[in-house]
């Protein structure tokens, strides 16, 4: 993976790829785009989601629908010990697009494993997804006008997917520092020479932004002459924020901080998230009362208390059974399509790569089926 990404990967990759029933993912596909659909298509939810999006961060010319849209579910089995889909979270914003297929792919190169094993979603496969990931990140325009925007992307653990992307559509990565505005155009450097910028693939975190207090060279508020490929916007309104107001037998119950009429006294059985952090920060699994006591009263808008899943481990390793967590990637271009599977597989609290730290047989993984 080092040699195909160009870069040491600063993550752990599981020692597995899994293998599921196409069944199993197509449920799974399909319970997300109903879930997406729900939200987007309810003019009562988007109106009530306006108070998501931070006024300094209110990005202009906003589409119908958002471009990429990621949605996680936890395996969990039902009283007839079948294995059924629960919601962990989702979110309006790209994930590995460019990673994921190279690791799906080397795992079936290294391992010699049957060349007619899958892990495309969609009917697609390395051509057409190809295609689909040019339509939505560059678009019409030229590669040297497009860039990934991320802040200090050199220091994220992302960047192997950074450099995926780059070699998969002949874009640039730019530090979100390094953008310049004139007029109401932006521009990046390149080999001495200011480059504009047409199209953003946007993968700043807003959160990041305002906790590493970042000067930028330009203001989100601004109406730019540019295209977002996947506005910003997006990232608040299909968020932690829409769990509370989804109905579907795969969403956990879930309450806004500051509309609960009264605190459980399970606590055990329950997740306090804040609502715009990302890979697991602030969560705290079974939080105690006084977890919840410390959180600010003009910020419990700011997080929810959420149903705790019990994930069902499912996959035999070395080191005992194992959980696994599915994230199911959409693109959503001219239609809304699932078109791959991130897994991340752990023994942990929690999933993230961060959380199963100093095990082995967990970490980052791929699905495959025939």
């Amino acid at each position: 993976m080092a040699s195909n990404c160009g870069v040491e990967i600063p993550f752990r990759l599981c020692e597995t790829p899994c293998f599921f029933r196409k069944s199993l993912l197509d449920e799974l596909a399909d319970a997300g785009r109903e879930l997406i659909l729900q939200l987007v298509n309810d003019p009562q939810y988007l109106a009530r989601s306006n108070a998501s999006i931070p006024g300094a961060f209110n990005v202009p010319n906003e589409p119908s629908h958002p471009m990429f849209i990621q949605v996680d579910f936890g395996l969990v089995k039902n009283a007839a010990g079948q294995l059924k889909p629960k919601l962990v979270e989702l979110q309006a914003f790209p994930s590995l697009y460019g990673y994921q297929p190279v690791l799906a792919q080397a795992y079936i190169d290294t391992f010699e494993l049957d060349a007619g094993l899958r892990y495309y979603l969609g009917g697609h496969d390395a051509a057409s997804y190809r295609a689909l990931l040019q339509r939505a990140v560059v678009g019409n325009h030229a590669p040297e006008n497009v860039v990934l925007m991320e802040i200090h992307p050199e220091q994220q653990k992302t960047l192997p997917d950074f450099l995926a992307t780059e070699n998969l559509l002949g874009i640039k990565t730019v530090c979100i520092t390094k953008i310049a505005k004139e007029g109401n155009r932006l521009f990046y450097e390149r080999d001495g020479l200011r480059i504009p910028i047409e199209r953003i693939y946007n993968r700043t975190i807003v959160d990041e932004l305002e906790r590493e207090n970042v000067t930028l060279g330009f203001d989100f508020r601004d109406d730019l002459d540019v295209e977002w490929a996947g506005h910003p916007n997006w990232y608040f309104r299909i968020s932690k924020f829409s769990i509370p107001y989804l109905k579907h037998e795969s969403a956990p119950t879930t309450w806004f901080l500051d509309r609960m009429e009264r605190v459980p006294d399970d606590l055990e059985n329950y997740v306090l998230k804040p609502l715009y952090s990302f890979a697991g920060l602030g969560v705290k699994i079974g939080p105690s009362k006084q977890d919840i006591d410390a959180v600010p009263p003009d910020k419990r808008g700011d997080y929810i208390l959420q149903e705790r899943l019990h994930f069902a481990p499912v996959i035999e390793t070395p080191f005992g059974p194992t959980k696994a967590e599915l994230r199911m990637m959409y693109m959503w271009t001219e239609e809304l399509q699932p078109v791959l599977t991130i897994v991340r597989m752990g023994r942990g609290l929690m999933m993230g790569v961060d959380h199963n730290k100093d095990m082995e047989w967990v970490g980052s993984s791929a699905a495959l089926y025939v």
